[in-house]
């Protein structure tokens, strides 16, 4: 089992953020979190998670239009803010990273499979964005995923001409403890878990 260090880093003492320090992320720091959170499983290795990593104010202004008032200060002084999307045709790459069965791609590329392909790329590009945050404060740095955005706008703006379709957004970098909300509780054990 890891130590009480690095559980309270992943999970414990992590925050959502609202506000930033002033302080850089390295473009070789975000290929660490992605390099590091890839490893996490997803159903027949399908990796459908696709992202943007924004960090000019030129790509930023592009996504200010589409987001909620409460998330435009958060997204502007961000040093990088991630849409994280899910790739419909993920499939495509099934031959490649699921070689042991060729026959996985023909399970989301059929015709009538389009609901299925749809539900395994939203879930499996979910978990991999849990690992995106996971990786992210592993390597010291905080997060501020957000929901409050357009999201057809994102999607028009952003994923254009693709088969990718946007989940969330994340800002990434060092945050400001003072912008920091106090901690909401959380259900219990016993009201969220069941033993059979």
């Amino acid at each position: 089992m890891i130590d009480d260090r690095c559980l309270d880093t992943l999970f414990r003492d992590a925050r959502s953020q609202n506000g930033w320090r002033d302080e850089p992320v390295p473009d070789a720091l975000l290929e660490t979190i992605y390099d590091l959170m890839k490893f996490g499983p997803t159903s027949a290795n399908s990796s459908p998670a696709r992202f943007l990593l924004l960090r000019s104010q030129a790509a930023k202004a592009r996504l200010r239009p589409h987001l909620s008032a409460a998330n435009v200060d958060k997204v502007m002084t961000a040093p990088v803010t991630a849409i994280i999307g899910f790739d419909l045709h993920f499939y495509e790459h099934l031959p490649r990273l699921f070689p042991h069965n060729l026959a996985a791609r023909g399970w989301f590329a059929a015709p009538g499979k389009e609901a299925h392909a749809y539900t395994t790329a939203m879930r499996n590009g979910s978990l991999q964005a849990g690992y995106f945050i996971l990786a992210a404060r592993a390597v010291g740095l905080d997060c501020g995923p957000m929901s409050g955005f357009d999201i057809d706008g994102v999607d028009r703006e952003f994923w254009r001409g693709t088969h990718v379709r946007t989940n969330f957004l994340c800002a990434l970098g060092h945050g400001d403890p003072a912008k920091v909300y106090p901690r909401n509780p959380r259900l219990a054990f016993e009201e969220a878990c069941t033993l059979l």
